[in-house]
């Protein structure tokens, strides 16, 4: 399917955001199902313990760097990625792309409210023929299997999942068999946060400069600090454990 590369004890897919954008079309086209899921500095050092994650992130179909960091990782330690496929612009590409070719989503998590003021959001801006339906993100376990078949009823085309890993990850690899003939299945983080206007996203230069993470750790420190903190510090060691190991 693409080039694919391995470091860190983790595969990623060579794929940029345009080349990622047209195999998403050409397997709704062909009625066949993508699983997508983005990596980042943090979700690579927790999948170096956490085997259930690793499984269920290694087991999709395409695996995006999302974070810069893993992007810079891949140029130092000779394995170069194209890009960066950041989850949140790739959830705004595929709507776009929904509308246009009058495809379904279906957004799944975060708060009530949040989630539906994205539904409020994206029907103004496309039209409310985009949502195929919601749900919140807090479930208890008894109840997941219901929440698929509850997706996989709505028939729409595309999933997107707003939830902390690794409950986004475990919940649909477990699920995959039920959600098959849904042609994307990816998670999006906290991206519906952003869209509803409930946090800001990092200035492009942030972004670009790969501190997008610092933006976040500025406006929710507490909340934060250890995982941007203490897992990029992780991050950078297994980096230079895999650069100078050989």
């Amino acid at each position: 399917m693409s080039d694919r590369i391995h470091i860190l004890n983790t595969t990623i897919d060579n794929l940029s955001m345009q080349e990622t954008l047209a195999l998403v079309e050409e397997k709704i086209k062909t009625g066949e199902q993508l699983h997508h899921v983005v990596v980042n500095a943090g979700k690579i050092v927790s999948m170096q313990k956490d085997l259930e994650l690793r499984r269920s992130v290694e087991e999709s179909h395409i695996i995006n760097a999302d974070g810069q960091a893993v992007v810079w990782a891949s140029k130092f330690l000779g394995k170069p990625l194209k890009e960066r496929v950041a989850g949140i612009d790739f959830m705004a590409n595929l709507v776009e792309l929904a509308h246009k070719n009058k495809y379904k989503i279906f957004l799944f998590g975060a708060k009530e409210e949040v989630v539906k003021t994205v539904v409020e959001k994206y029907s103004e801006i496309y039209s409310p023929e985009i949502i195929a339906g919601y749900r919140n993100g807090y479930f208890s376990p008894s109840e997941e299997e219901e929440i698929a078949h509850q997706i996989a009823n709505s028939r729409t085309q595309m999933l997107f999942v707003a939830i902390t890993s690794p409950i986004k990850e475990n919940f649909l690899y477990r699920h995959r068999e039920i959600l098959k003939n849904v042609n994307l299945i990816m998670g999006v983080g906290g991206s519906f946060d952003v869209v509803a206007g409930k946090t800001k996203r990092a200035p492009s230069w942030m972004q670009n400069a790969g501190l997008e993470w610092f933006y976040r750790f500025a406006q929710e420190p507490k909340r934060m600090w250890k995982r941007y903190l203490v897992g990029n510090s992780k991050f950078i060691f297994l980096v230079m454990k895999e650069r100078f190991s050989k």
